[in-house]
């Protein structure tokens, strides 16, 4: 009832293939695998930086707590 028909989604291509032709779509859509590709890159060498980043932060948490432990034991 209010969805769309793979007829309307046909026309809709069609236009815009008219509109911008062919070559334009087809340097869009590179430019644009290209652009997720680089994302998803940068998101796995973030992953590292992250790991590496949590063990810092747990060893230094780990020492304030020794740090407050000693000191209310004092």
């Amino acid at each position: 009832m209010g969805g769309i028909s793979i007829w309307q989604l046909l026309i809709v291509v069609a236009i815009i293939v008219l509109l911008f032709g062919t070559k334009k779509l087809r340097t869009l859509g590179q430019d644009l695998g290209e652009s997720v590709k680089g994302f998803k890159k940068a998101m796995a060498e973030e992953k590292p930086q992250d790991a590496a980043f949590d063990k810092v932060e747990a060893k230094s948490s780990n020492t304030e707590q020794q740090k407050t432990t000693e000191k209310e034991q004092a």
